[in-house]
């Protein structure tokens, strides 16, 4: 095994890793060394080729289907130079004032939250899309909750030059996401920063770590050979996802003093909804989420999203198979989309946990108060779909595979809540929070606010494991808020921390 010597090693680089590199790039002016290391590739641009299942497979862990230990659930995220935010959306929205109270975690304030997500807000260049440039889908869904007297508002994106092709959760064609790929990893590298692809940690120590170089077979080549290499650092953040982090920290015995270390584990349960409309919508130009729906976030615990999702995402969350099944897929360009997002408590039992070789395993169980949320937005949905002019509703509880129109009155009724059942509703997450929160001290929390654990001076979490609770929103913006704030200790303390 070769060994390298770093002064601060950054692993993964999606919103937490590249929101810290950018951060640090000052020291590595200075003539600091510093890397991140990242466990995916860095695609050219031509390689965004839009392909469903081969962008799936390049960009996501497992293609997008990572599941829980009891198979009830699939989680989507990243593994790309610049993790999760290839292939997110851009929505980009500020944590809430009485969410940061709820989290309760003393030196985390809300004001200084919002002023820190206001600086990626600018330097990401998130903003409102024109009316010009919104598609039918998000249309109906507005032209839908304003019939029903329900609130929706407009999504602010980090887009720069959209040109509409609607492949977001596939990888932007056409450069115009403003994720970290775009922004802050090449403002790093700039001023010596290096990023290394193709690069798994396997384990991190008080002041090392391992990791294996390995060609995927797809991407750009890695900087650094192929084998296994120990990385010697005097700082070390740990940002590779909440489910990565806590599993790279379990693996590497941080549980044994940690008792929180992967528990708290919340995922934002989801599901897809359809409505079919008499008439092609355009749905497959234009960006995919502009408007939301909080209507129901307080008092019912769930929130609605436009979304548009593609051929074999689609078909694997409708319920059923055979000829209706058919004959929904069939009229896809007809088809109005909603995401549907629950807000599920922080429970000590949802957790990250590691098999015999290390692998992380997912163990989670949608509660009651998941499962009402799940169905009173399916009810919701079906109200919105009909009131925008859908013909028939799928609904993955509805006592039927179609709800027709005729029965729109009725659509309480013919989606029982006996019908949301684990495994028999196709569910899914793609906003992974918790297992390595923030609180008071190591009995309670995984790390102080500033993202340092407990007991190790120079280890960091940086990534949105640090949510001591879901953040009930999309969680992008703040996980470069709280990235920001890590950055800036180790900026503050680079003396002390960074000294030979």
């Amino acid at each position: 095994m070769r060994e390298l010597d770093y002064d601060v090693v950054i692993i993964g680089s999606g919103a937490g890793g590249g929101a810290v590199a950018k951060e640090l790039a000052p020291l590595a002016a200075a003539g600091k060394r510093i890397a991140v290391l990242e466990w995916g590739p860095k695609l050219a641009d031509d390689a965004f080729t839009g392909r469903e299942v081969e962008m799936a497979r390049q960009l996501y862990f497992d293609s997008g289907g990572v599941l829980t230990k009891d198979r009830t659930l699939t989680m989507a995220y990243g593994r790309a130079y610049g993790g999760s935010t290839v292939v997110y959306t851009g929505t980009s929205l500020t944590i809430p004032e009485d969410v940061v109270k709820r989290w309760d975690v003393p030196g985390i304030e809300y004001n200084d939250l919002q002023r820190r997500s206001a600086k990626y807000i600018e330097e990401n260049n998130v903003h409102k899309l024109e009316e010009s440039e919104l598609n039918d889908n998000n249309r109906l869904f507005l032209e839908g909750c304003i019939k029903l007297g329900y609130r929706a508002q407009q999504f602010p994106i980090n887009v720069k030059g959209c040109r509409s092709s609607s492949l977001c959760n596939l990888g932007c064609p056409n450069g115009a996401k403003q994720g970290t790929h775009r922004v802050q990893l090449p403002a790093a590298e700039a001023a010596g920063v290096e990023v290394i692809t193709n690069c798994r940690v396997t384990r991190v120590g008080e002041r090392s770590c391992d990791a294996v170089v390995a060609d995927p077979g797809f991407g750009l080549p890695s900087s650094w050979e192929s084998g296994e290499v120990r990385v010697n650092a005097k700082v070390i953040v740990v940002c590779g996802g909440a489910i990565n982090s806590a599993a790279l920290l379990l693996r590497s015995g941080y549980g044994d003093r940690l008792p929180t270390l992967g528990r708290y584990l919340t995922l934002h349960p989801a599901l897809i909804l359809v409505g079919e409309h008499p008439h092609e919508i355009s749905n497959f130009h234009g960006h995919p989420k502009s408007f939301y729906c909080d209507e129901f976030w307080e008092s019912e615990k769930f929130l609605l999203e436009t979304c548009m999702y593609f051929p074999f995402i689609t078909s694997k969350n409708l319920i059923g198979f055979g000829a209706e099944h058919s004959k929904l897929m069939r009229a896809f360009g007809r088809l109005q989309m909603i995401l549907v997002l629950a807000v599920d408590p922080a429970l000590e039992s949802n957790r990250v946990l590691v098999d015999r070789d290390g692998e992380p395993v997912i163990d989670y169980t949608m509660g009651p108060s998941v499962l009402d949320s799940l169905h009173r937005s399916m009810v919701a949905s079906a109200k919105i779909f009909f009131a925008a002019g859908a013909h028939r509703v799928h609904a993955p509880a509805g006592a039927s595979f179609f709800i027709e129109r005729k029965d729109a009155d009725r659509v309480e009724e013919l989606i029982p809540r006996s019908n949301v059942i684990p495994g028999k509703i196709s569910v899914a997450s793609a906003h992974i929070m918790g297992g390595c929160g923030m609180g008071r001290e190591a009995s309670d929390s995984v790390t102080d606010s500033w993202g340092r654990v407990h007991g190790s001076p120079g280890l960091y979490v940086g990534d949105s494991g640090l949510f001591p609770r879901a953040s009930e929103i999309n969680p992008y913006v703040t996980v470069m808020a709280l990235a920001d704030r890590v950055a800036e200790h180790i900026r503050d303390n680079a003396g002390e921390l960074l000294a030979p």
